[in-house]
């Protein structure tokens, strides 16, 4: 508990009561809340702490308080059905909008992109945002460009929106003071911060409320509605006329506006739309959404049964997969979340490993939010719409050839005899952003390319053309220089050698 101080009884969290018969769950849940409230106790000041107790204390408890409900709860495998026709679009069957619809429509949107992700996996510091992908320009970069350009375009004022984590936050704040100038009105919010809860007695992992960052997470895109309304930010975008969000994430080079889908949505008045598209070698693990006793739903593989995984992942069953491209009406999050209706959305355990202790980190998608929309609809999207970049086998087809940047957005090179990206697999030597640029003097030419695999200490030359499928594998100990102007077609190189020609 809380001791008083000169200011007087600070709040005490309602859902903590007197004790009496309660279940094993239940003295879980008031012994988790005097652990959150003890962590309030460490806040540097009075302020601080009722911020955290009022604030955010109900939202956490609210989201374990479900997880130790549901946590056994598991989906009945049989009620899944592949999504109806009517429920899934297709893109290609949408209305093309008229120039003059598309300035009705551009002065309803705000753009919202989904910041909290740090480039740690590529060996970068800092928001992963802020990495140069393509012409010097970083994901924030390039998006700032679209909406630029958009703006100047269609006369109007489209806002971009960005929803920081406590890890991007500030170092964000101090990026996007370069675009002050930019004509582009960029507002800025964080996602909550959720402490990691403890595997084996499900307790918070922190013992201050300010200590080591690692011990805390945001708690999934999910988080995006409620922290949108705690922020202040939806009842802004409301008042200023704007009428439907486009949220995205920050990582995805694909997700641009695309007027199409958001007059579908308004001609027949879907509240909210999630783009798909059609399943991958590379997609399989995916979320795919379902037909759930009548409403659409999303399904992600953590909450498959296990004997069902293999099912899971089956193209044939489950054909599509959720881009995090969604669509949503404004007026409805806020009626959505006034009626505590998404209080009920699918909970996603996240196990880790920290510091070696096993612990869970629960978490909420923004795609979950799906069935508690009026009219909502999935959009099967062309793959040119999927272009995310999570590691440099990523970022090795987008600095490419294959694309070219065209007003901020990467078109593909027309030249190129397939619609299917080349399915690209760096090894461990190429992981970070580092040594990949160290390894690859110039991106080869890539427009007839299938698959390419490299594993080693391989390094490549510029002006190298590779086509078809090719696997270099340098054993262990040895090397790989794959020469300047190397064409290799439907090739494999292993073994201890080095190329000193074609």
């Amino acid at each position: 508990m809380i001791k008083q101080d000169n200011q007087g009884s600070l709040p005490q969290s309602p859902q903590l009561q007197s004790f009496g018969q309660r279940s094993s769950d239940q003295a879980t849940e008031d012994n988790f809340l005097r652990r959150l409230e003890a962590l309030g106790a460490t806040a540097p000041n009075d302020t601080v702490r009722r911020d955290f107790l009022v604030k955010e204390v109900p939202a956490i408890n609210k989201l374990f308080t479900r997880f130790l409900k549901n946590r056994k709860k598991v989906i009945d495998w049989e009620k899944i059905r592949p999504p109806p026709t009517e429920m899934v679009l297709n893109y290609k069957e949408l209305p093309q909008c008229s120039h003059e619809r598309r300035t009705s429509l551009a002065g309803k949107l705000a753009v919202l992109k989904l910041n909290g992700g740090l480039g740690t996996t590529m060996g970068c510091t800092g928001p992963k945002s802020a990495i140069e992908v393509r012409s010097d320009k970083t994901f924030l970069d390039l998006t700032v460009q679209q909406i630029k350009d958009m703006n100047e375009h269609y006369n109007i004022k489209v806002p971009l929106v960005l929803m920081n984590s406590f890890n991007t936050h500030h170092e964000t704040g101090k990026i996007i003071q370069k675009y002050k100038y930019s004509d582009v009105k960029i507002h800025s919010f964080n996602q909550s911060r959720f402490p990691r809860i403890l595997k084996d007695n499900l307790m918070p992992v922190p013992e201050k409320l300010f200590g080591d960052d690692a011990e805390w997470y945001p708690p999934g895109h999910g988080d995006v509605f409620f922290s949108l309304q705690n922020s202040g930010l939806l009842d802004t975008l409301i008042k200023e006329g704007k009428e439907y969000l486009f949220i995205s994430n920050v990582d995805n080079l694909g997700a641009v506006v695309d007027f199409n889908i958001l007059d579908m949505m308004e001609t027949i008045g879907c509240e909210y739309v999630m783009e798909v598209t059609n399943k991958t070698r590379a997609d399989v693990k995916g979320g795919t959404l379902i037909e759930y006793e009548g409403k659409a739903k999303l399904l992600e593989i953590a909450q498959v049964p296990s004997s069902k995984v293999e099912e899971f992942k089956s193209i044939k069953k489950f054909k599509i997969f959720n881009t995090n491209n969604i669509w949503v009406n404004l007026k409805a999050i806020d009626r959505v979340l006034k009626a505590n209706q998404l209080d009920d959305m699918d909970i996603i355990i996240n196990p880790k490993v920290a510091d070696g202790k096993s612990i869970l980190q629960l978490e909420i998608a923004a795609g979950a939010a799906i069935e508690f929309f009026n009219n909502a609809r999935g959009v099967n999207v062309p793959r040119s719409r999927f272009l995310p970049v999570k590691s440099t086998s990523d970022l090795f087809i987008v600095q490419s050839n294959l694309y070219s940047l065209e007003n901020g957005m990467l078109v593909m090179n027309k030249n190129r005899p397939f619609t299917s990206v080349p399915l690209v697999k760096l090894g461990d030597n190429f992981k970070k952003v580092s040594d990949y640029q160290a390894r690859i003097k110039g991106i080869p030419d890539i427009l007839e390319l299938d698959q390419l695999t490299v594993s080693g200490d391989v390094t490549f030359g510029t002006g190298i053309v590779l086509k078809g499928t090719v696997i270099i594998v340098a054993n262990h100990g040895s090397r790989i220089d794959v020469p300047e102007g190397s064409v290799f077609e439907n090739k494999v190189v292993s073994g201890n050698l080095r190329i000193l020609d074609q």
